[in-house]
């Protein structure tokens, strides 16, 4: 094992703060993980972990060599894909986590273009509408959907999601067609209510009319906690729900779900692919990147 090898192997174990799973995401025992961070910290005489029961943490000293790892990977997959471009050539791994229905519906079948585009590239893709770490799971890049916090990492921003209101044909027959949003309590309609995987709070419904947002906690029988659960709740008869428009296109073309108060709809909703702040990207992630972006674009505003 070469000793940029052992680098790649030492930033894994800081990212994810684990010989195991570091392990996992390289793909390799962890006997030689443990052996490649002995063997480097033996080489440059210093301890770099900090290694307890629980977890393992960077030393001092192990901070500022991670820094110096990581921008010695970077130039050195760089130096490589400047000769795999000319080639034409982009070859390796690529690990992306999406949200699922964007991945079923949009990503998925327009892969077979990306594939022949790229024969080189292999592709791990990730599907779940939950909260993911890039760097502890071993990613090189996610797709999110809605407000972006700090998170240190680099947004690259592909449009806005839209929002439609929908219910199905069984559902209004039942409770009647609103037409106003005051039409929602005063005639006592119900809502399929999404809980956020991230963080278990329950969403409120909403709308913009004359510049302001407007929220209201629309009662419901049945409460999930995936985007796909949601649908098919909806589509069951169940109530109400706010749903991205692309998600729903084909069923709503279908009339088997119909849009309601189409001018009380809530904001639409950002969506970016971030990856690690990283001085140089891969080639690999630049032509994803770049394909992902075309392919959104026909469904994003």
């Amino acid at each position: 094992m070469d000793r940029i090898d052992q680098c790649c192997i030492f930033a894994r174990v800081v990212e994810t703060g684990s010989f195991t799973r570091a392990a996992e995401t390289l793909g390799l025992p962890r006997s030689t993980v443990s052996t490649a961070v002995q063997v480097l910290e033996t080489r440059v005489g210093a301890r770099l972990l900090t290694r307890t029961t629980r977890s393992v943490t960077p030393t001092p000293d192990g901070h500022a060599f991670y820094e110096h790892c990581v921008r010695l990977v970077a130039d050195m997959d760089e130096a490589e894909d400047l000769f795999r471009r000319e080639r034409g050539h982009v070859r390796g791994v690529l690990r992306v986590s999406l949200p699922a229905r964007i991945g079923r519906l949009i990503v998925a079948p327009a892969l077979p273009g990306f594939v022949a585009a790229h024969p080189g590239i292999k592709l791990e893709l990730g599907v779940t509408d939950r909260p993911v770490n890039l760097t502890e799971e071993g990613l090189d890049c996610v797709l999110r959907v809605g407000t972006l916090h700090d998170s240190g990492l680099i947004a690259r921003r592909m449009g806005q999601m839209s929002l439609l209101n929908v219910a199905s044909p069984a559902y209004l027959a039942r409770h009647g067609v609103p037409r106003t949003p005051d039409d929602l309590v005063r005639n006592g309609h119900l809502a399929v209510r999404y809980m956020s995987p991230a963080n278990g709070r329950v969403e409120a419904w909403e709308w913009e009319a004359e510049g302001a947002l407007h929220t209201l906690d629309l009662p419901g029988a049945v409460t999930v906690n995936s985007a796909e659960m949601q649908i098919a709740c909806c589509m069951a008869g169940l109530g109400l729900i706010q749903v991205p428009a692309y998600d729903v296109r084909s069923l709503v073309d279908n009339d088997q779900l119909r849009v309601v108060l189409p001018q009380w709809c809530a904001p639409a909703m950002p969506v970016a692919l971030l990856y690690p702040h990283r001085r140089h990207l891969s080639s690999r992630l630049q032509a994803f990147a770049g394909w992902l972006e075309v392919l959104l674009a026909g469904h994003l505003l």
